[in-house]
């Protein structure tokens, strides 16, 4: 830890002096402009937000600090860390098992708090401002090598009768967490699960997840509340399951031709009629790609070489083939190809990852190191607390239409 520690207050020397340079030299400087469309739409493309773990790129897709994710691994230093305190693994045994999964993995989380080495330096007074960051680094290196052990005791609990398996000190973090769910001895598990958690680790940080938990950090809340806040964020259907819709779509499509495999025109087809039934086809569509999703190539390339004779990773590469054709004859759709959720539910569920109510939980466990890296890398930036000014519909109204016409005043 202290090795990581010095490679991180290392790099930080240098982009804090950047930082401030900008603070103190260029505050007044605009950087764009904010439309109604912005403010009516969700904040979607606002540049208001500092994140320097991961950059997305319409043309290149998702890079971690400036690498590709060919080039680009995270090293966890979680060695010791992983095994879950007794308390909290009572809190987990005495909830429902038909809970959902990821309320029992946002209360996991809560039940590691009372650990928290930030929270017990900064109540104690022991912690300077400049030196926040080296116990919130503690805990989120703690909470990382912990929530695989979180997420595989529910889903043990939930799905397979409570039988546990104990963890592999021999392993590594993603191939530990594949060995502890149990669903497949094929050795390529171990893989499907090292690149799903590389592949679904960080994505800039405007998303609900990521943003959820830099907010909830933002306030000097400790990061198992923070995480557990961007779980519950996840856990919203128009963030954390797409790749079990996406998958749904694939099935559907498989029943409606019998179970055989369809034709490159008959899946454009379905896909047609999924949309004159005013449905969206899950898995295809970014909100900042222009380009077929790199992680998504990366699975459709991991899935084709090893488990290539899948019907249903048949089925994905005719989709593939199929699908933004149909989109783009729409003329609506500024992006109609595949993101990563078009693949990764047909991935898991071929190694008998089979519950899609668990892959939201995957997702988390993969997440967790994104947003713990960006809550630490704030902290070492000292940013302040996120406070945006809101606005009634009367500004907003009163704003635009004096600009167009001087007289109209809003009669709300």
């Amino acid at each position: 830890m202290d090795v990581l520690k010095e490679q991180i207050r290392n790099l930080a020397k240098s982009e804090f002096a950047r930082l401030v340079e900008l603070k103190y030299g260029h505050s007044h400087d605009v950087i764009g402009e904010i439309t109604v469309a912005n403010v009516l739409g969700g904040e979607r493309g606002m540049k208001t937000m500092l994140t320097d773990t991961s950059d997305l790129d319409p043309l290149g897709g998702i890079r971690y600090r400036k690498m590709t994710l060919r080039e680009g691994a995270f090293l966890v230093a979680t060695n010791g860390r992983s095994e879950l305190p007794d308390e909290v693994i009572t809190t987990i045994d005495s909830l429902p098992k038909d809970m959902h999964p990821m309320t029992q993995l946002s209360i996991g989380v809560l039940a590691l708090q009372p650990y928290s080495v930030f929270s017990k330096g900064y109540f104690q007074g022991d912690l300077r401002k400049s030196d926040y960051w080296e116990s919130i680094l503690e805990d989120a290196v703690t909470l990382v090598a912990r929530v695989p052990q979180i997420a595989a005791r529910i889903y043990r609990r939930s799905f397979h009768h409570d039988d546990q398996i104990s963890s592999d000190p021999h392993l590594d973090w993603a191939a530990n967490f594949a060995h502890m769910l149990g669903v497949s001895d094929d050795p390529l598990f171990e893989e499907v699960m090292r690149l799903y958690m590389l592949l679904h680790a960080d994505h800039e940080g405007g998303n609900v997840s990521a943003h959820t938990t830099h907010l909830v950090g933002s306030a000097l809340a400790d990061p198992y509340y923070a995480f557990a806040a961007g779980v519950c964020g996840l856990a919203g259907p128009l963030h954390g399951i797409a790749n079990q819709e996406s998958l749904k779509w694939l099935e559907s499509c498989m029943a409606d031709h019998n179970g055989r495999i369809p034709t490159k025109e008959s899946v454009g087809k379905f896909a047609e009629k999924t949309l004159r039934e005013g449905r969206v086809i899950p898995g295809y569509g970014h909100a900042v790609l222009k380009v077929a999703d790199p992680r998504y190539l990366l699975e459709r390339e991991f899935c084709l070489k090893n488990i290539g004779d899948d019907p249903m990773v048949q089925l994905c590469s005719i989709a593939y083939e199929a699908v933004p054709t149909v989109l783009s004859n729409t003329g609506k759709v500024r992006s109609p190809y595949p993101n990563v959720d078009a693949h990764s539910g047909v991935m898991l569920k071929h190694f008998g990852l089979s519950e899609p109510d668990f892959y939201t939980v995957v997702f988390a466990v993969s997440r967790s190191m994104g947003v713990m890296a960006q809550l630490v890398w704030a902290r070492i930036m000292q940013m302040p607390i996120e406070r945006p000014k809101s606005v009634t519909l009367d500004h907003l109204y009163d704003t635009v239409l004096s600009k167009s016409h001087p007289q109209t005043k809003s009669q709300l």
